[in-house]
């Protein structure tokens, strides 16, 4: 049985992958796929809202503020994963299947967990340090 540990992070990459598909020429591929988790759930409801997040979404890009707006559709479409998944058990092997497996814990050096990050800094007159994990910074002395 899976912990809820596990279907979060689940829902967390696969809501990640979405918005990443959504914004690109993809997601033409894939959008059947993505409307059929949503078939005994109002999957025209579905489609008008991705489609509208799609829209939303090509237009902030163009603007150059499609970051922020890309976090928060992550945010949304991660909650409605998850809800998907309480009330449809048998979404979990779909979206395992439709993004590309299921995330590991990262308590293992082997393991990885997969996804899409976005870093940015802005750094005037001091040093800046970005990692999309592990960090070890030594200045002036020992670590």
């Amino acid at each position: 049985m899976e912990t809820s540990v596990e279907l979060a992070g689940l829902a967390s990459v696969a809501a990640a992958r979405l918005i990443d598909l959504l914004a690109t020429d993809g997601w033409a591929a894939v959008k059947s796929s993505v409307l059929s988790l949503w078939r005994s759930a109002h999957p025209e409801r579905v489609e008008e809202e991705l489609g509208e997040a799609r829209g939303e979404l090509l237009r902030a890009r163009r603007t150059g503020d499609g970051q922020e707006l890309q976090g928060m559709l992550v945010a949304e479409w991660q909650a409605r994963i998850v809800r998907l998944m309480a009330t449809r058990p048998d979404a979990v092997e779909e979206l395992r299947a439709l993004f590309g497996g299921e995330p590991r814990s990262a308590g293992a050096p082997e393991q990885l967990i997969t996804g899409s990050m976005t870093m940015e800094a802005h750094v005037s007159g001091g040093d800046a340090y970005l990692a999309g994990r592990d960090m070890t910074v030594t200045r002036g002395g020992q670590a």
